[in-house]
């Protein structure tokens, strides 16, 4: 080998290296934004949830609308678990022949898969698991409104153990369910959230509104 050859393959050893650590960087720098952004997203979703439930459950005089409340919140929890499962076991494929047929939703699903580990992140970790805790918080609060104990002729710590009790097996039990539900009908599962999520897609409404008025012009 000359010494012309040898010089040439340093130099592309030395520009994959400088690749590389490059990618590192970035893939790095994505990583704390992305924790940074959950950090604070979960903060915010927790405080609003916290927020909300407690104050509804608080204020409502009936006790069958603050269980109401309380199951509502479960089942967030458990729709979110089952879409981010979902996503991250679904097939990207199905879905790019979809969108190449301009199939309404696809679009939306080939991007939900890309985005898989950030989908499956925010919904698992982020939603499901401050489904989870807000939930526990709403049951103490349900269990110190007194006319609940005195209506069900209970002691409240007899009470506190069976709301909490409840409380663990609904979200566990419908979690159970929910990820055999996500693991074997994954791609229904991520199509009808893409179409969900495609009735907020800005892009596609505004050129709706286009077509509107140019056709009534």
């Amino acid at each position: 080998m000359s010494k012309d050859d040898s010089d040439l393959s340093n130099n592309k050893n030395n520009r994959r290296s400088k690749n590389h650590k490059n990618g590192r960087k970035n893939n790095k720098k994505t990583i704390n934004l992305w924790s940074v952004k959950v950090f604070i997203l979960t903060f915010v979703i927790a405080c609003v949830f916290s927020l909300v439930s407690e104050s509804t459950i608080r204020n409502i005089n009936s006790l069958l609308l603050a269980i109401i409340t309380l199951f509502v919140i479960i089942l967030i929890g458990i729709i979110f678990d089952i879409v981010g499962i979902a996503v991250a076991s679904a097939d990207e494929t199905p879905f790019i022949s979809m969108a190449s047929k301009k199939i309404h939703g696809a679009k939306q699903a080939v991007h939900l898969v890309k985005n898989a580990d950030h989908v499956s992140s925010f919904c698992n970790d982020v939603v499901g698991d401050i489904c989870g805790i807000v939930s526990g918080a709403a049951g103490s609060v349900l269990i110190m409104k007194s006319t609940l104990a005195q209506s069900l002729l209970f002691e409240e710590s007899l009470l506190s153990i069976i709301i909490s009790s409840l409380i663990a097996a609904l979200t566990v039990g419908g979690k159970a369910i929910g990820k055999s539900i996500a693991i074997n009908k994954s791609h229904q599962v991520v199509y009808y959230t893409a179409l969900f999520l495609s009735l907020f897609d800005g892009t596609k409404n505004t050129k709706n509104r286009k077509k509107i008025h140019s056709a009534r012009s």
